[in-house]
């Protein structure tokens, strides 16, 4: 499904009943990466997974998406198909545009999983390393795509997830290289929400990965204690919803539960 949006189409899902959970991907990824999370929890709840801006069929907005631009666009999806106070699940890129609505919406949603997440900014190293590699994918957008996903699996992890990884390259590499350079240039600008998250008094959680190549775990534990927010720490790198399918699926049901 699409909703015509300021000239551009923002593609969408929707499937199940129950209370609405909305799924936002992250960076080189698209609303397909929750296929298998949505099959397993469609029967109790209604599931909305939407491609953010400039990635899967969703185009590009400008030349850099903020993460505020992206939030935007997922309540104009929202409010067209009258979900109101949705639990939000974001992954990585998808947890900051997460954090992003909460600040723009803070009486918006019910409950937030920050999965592989921060809401802490890019430190002055981080945001060097997104102008190197902006500069690199407009030099070899393939390259860049197929090494950036590789480095997102726990290295112990990368002979076993083979199959996911190259399913995944071939999903990045459809990415356009304006989307990729419009977020790149959007995650190094965005806000720090440690005080948006610490001010969020309904349900929430952190998944960390242990091994987390991209995140520090060591700054996920001390944000769960900053902020206030509950933290499940699973064996595995930046992407838990594969490595460690099973049981961030269980103990997210427990977190569902709650609310």
């Amino acid at each position: 499904m699409t909703l015509a949006y300021k000239g551009i189409e923002i593609n969408y899902n929707i499937s199940g009943s129950g209370t609405p959970l909305v799924f936002l991907h992250g960076f080189l990824e698209n609303s397909t990466m929750w296929d298998a999370i949505v099959s397993d929890l469609s029967n109790n709840y209604t599931c909305i997974t939407i491609d953010l801006l400039g990635h899967g069929q969703t185009k590009c907005l400008g030349y850099i998406h903020r993460m505020e631009d992206m939030a935007q666009a997922v309540k104009a999806v929202l409010h067209y198909i009258k979900i109101d106070n949705p639990i939000c699940i974001g992954h990585s890129m998808g947890g900051y545009v997460s954090l992003a609505y909460l600040d723009l919406f803070p009486e918006g949603i019910s409950g937030l999983v920050l999965l592989n997440s921060t809401s802490f900014p890019d430190s002055e190293e981080r945001k060097i390393n997104r102008s190197r590699a902006i500069d690199i994918v407009k030099k070899n957008p393939d390259a860049y795509t197929s090494m950036a996903i590789a480095n997102l699996f726990a290295e112990e992890n990368r002979v076993q997830f083979s199959q996911q990884i190259k399913a995944i390259k071939d999903q990045a590499s459809k990415t356009p290289l304006q989307g990729i350079i419009s977020a790149l240039e959007g995650m190094k600008i965005r806000k720090d929400h440690r005080m948006t998250l610490l001010a969020f008094r309904k349900p929430k959680i952190i998944f960390a990965g242990q091994k987390d190549p991209v995140l520090s775990y060591q700054q996920n534990i001390e944000e769960s204690k900053q902020c206030k927010t509950d933290l499940i720490s699973l064996n595995g790198g930046h992407m838990l919803y594969i490595e460690n399918q099973d049981e961030f699926l269980r103990s997210f049901k427990l977190f569902l539960k709650q609310i």
